[in-house]
């Protein structure tokens, strides 16, 4: 039989975890509310582009963002292999083009071509989508997916609240974007969202396995 003071003690580590998770949601939700809220302003794109330049550098690479406005080479090159009119001006056909890639390749929709989604696209880039745990954006995330879950993509904790590869709570998941259970999200998701969350606040939403 364990010890009364060893089943205390990870009962306080368990509480301390609900409470860090639940104090991380929140703080994700908020941050996502003002994102959507100046959406269309410079202040997204600010937003968007501190978002991506982390995840770049996490990935070893420094490749340059295309959005709306952009044009040159670099912009016929995308629209070749979207299949559109490669005009080398980045206008809201290619812009819907390119979240539409996104979408149906479990990338953060956007309509931004940034690392990973040029990687997608087979142009090159620091970071293509993950597509299993070898192709993790980064040994921190495929050591926490270790930790929570065994790198499990379907696991769910005993009390039902923390589901998939990260453990994430629903509140957490569709504040980074997500739609439906976590755990039964692809793994690639699960772990391009989980890079976008190591990106907005580190470790932190992990505060055991972190």
């Amino acid at each position: 039989m364990r010890p009364t003071w060893e089943i205390a003690h990870d009962c306080e580590i368990a509480t301390r975890r609900a409470r860090r998770r639940r104090s991380i949601a929140d703080r994700v939700r908020t941050r996502a509310r003002r994102v959507r809220s100046a959406r269309g302003s410079l202040v997204t794109v600010a937003a968007l582009v501190a978002i991506a330049a982390p995840l770049a550098l996490a990935s070893g690479g420094s490749s340059t963002l295309l959005q709306r406005g952009s044009s040159g080479g670099s912009v016929a090159a995308v629209q070749r292999a979207l299949g559109v009119n490669p005009t080398g001006n980045f206008g809201p056909v290619t812009a819907r083009a390119v979240r539409a890639f996104q979408r149906s390749h479990g990338l953060t929709v956007d309509g931004i071509v940034g690392p990973q989604t040029s990687a997608a696209l087979g142009l090159g880039g620091s970071a293509a989508a993950p597509r299993s745990t070898a192709g993790a954006p980064s040994g921190t995330l495929a050591r926490i997916a270790q930790c929570e879950s065994g790198g499990n993509p379907t696991a769910v904790s005993a009390d039902g609240r923390y589901r998939g590869k990260y453990q994430f709570s629903r509140e957490t998941w569709r504040a980074m974007g997500g739609t439906g259970d976590p755990a039964q999200a692809p793994e690639a998701e699960q772990d391009q969202r989980a890079a976008a969350l190591l990106a907005q606040a580190g470790t932190s939403p992990w505060p055991v396995c972190g």
